[in-house]
């Protein structure tokens, strides 16, 4: 097993265990302690990974300031509802804006056709066009710097690696890679011997069980947005890969879909 297998092991192993450890206190947002409380910072897209992530977050008792990045995606909409979640839950909300479109190279950015697959197998089989080069990159990044200046330690994305769409900076050997960079590279982390933990509490979760924890906590998933390729009112196509992941997951997990689809 190389040194890469060994790091991706020992963070999905860490994950499966703060993953068990928040199922056994979601109910106990006081979790830290009133004396232990600190800040955290969550990224909020908008989608249901991410409010879910969120709602864990707050729930572990850790004050949350949720953080939005607008980086040019052709679903736009997905900035409005991450707004709404965060007045919902009754957080902190700050939105950046990073112009990846500049670039291009991903169907969410560019003028590339946002695929719309067969089955869950064929979203599975491959990274997707809806790969936007380097996104979790740049959105820890600007998630670290914010970290830094609130003098927190404690980052969530709503990341997974079971029924996502094979995007490889939501992998664990990513995430576990970002946190030795956030140690290494910020003044706290170097100077003030603070340590940065990225937590990914969703992980191992598929998307059936990020949708049965989402409602365990009391996620508005009416206010959540998942479509890539909505049409021009807004409305969810229910054909890309994030439509179908997230139908199949509420069917699955037995709970009605408040998503309104226009196929």
């Amino acid at each position: 097993m190389n040194e890469t297998r060994r790091r991706s092991t020992r963070l999905a192993a860490a994950a499966d265990t703060e993953t068990t450890s928040e199922a056994e206190t979601a109910t106990s947002p006081n979790r830290l302690g009133l004396d232990q409380r600190r800040a955290a910072v969550v990224l909020l897209s908008g989608g249901l990974d991410s409010a879910t992530a969120l709602a864990i977050a707050a729930s572990q008792g850790y004050d949350c300031n949720a953080l939005t990045i607008d980086y040019g995606q052709r679903h736009h909409i997905e900035i409005d509802r991450a707004r709404a979640i965060a007045l919902f839950m009754a957080v902190p909300h700050r939105t950046v804006q990073v112009d990846l479109a500049a670039f291009g190279g991903s169907a969410l950015t560019d003028e590339i056709s946002v695929p719309h697959p067969e089955s869950q197998a064929e979203i599975e089989s491959r990274v997707p066009a809806t790969y936007v080069p380097a996104r979790n990159t740049v959105f820890l990044a600007l998630a670290l710097g914010w970290a830094e200046t609130l003098d927190a330690r404690d980052l969530f994305i709503g990341a997974n690696v079971l029924d996502y769409s094979g995007y490889p900076d939501c992998r664990p050997e990513f995430l576990e890679a970002f946190e030795i960079v956030a140690n290494l590279g910020t003044c706290a982390g170097t100077e003030r011997g603070a340590k940065f933990k990225i937590h990914a509490p969703l992980l191992q979760s598929t998307k059936a069980e990020i949708i049965e924890r989402g409602a365990e906590l009391g996620v508005p998933f009416q206010l959540t947005h998942s479509c890539y390729d909505p049409n021009p009112q807004g409305l969810a196509c229910g054909l890309c890969d994030a439509c179908i992941l997230r139908r199949l997951g509420f069917q699955r997990a037995g709970i009605e879909d408040p998503t309104p689809y226009a196929s």
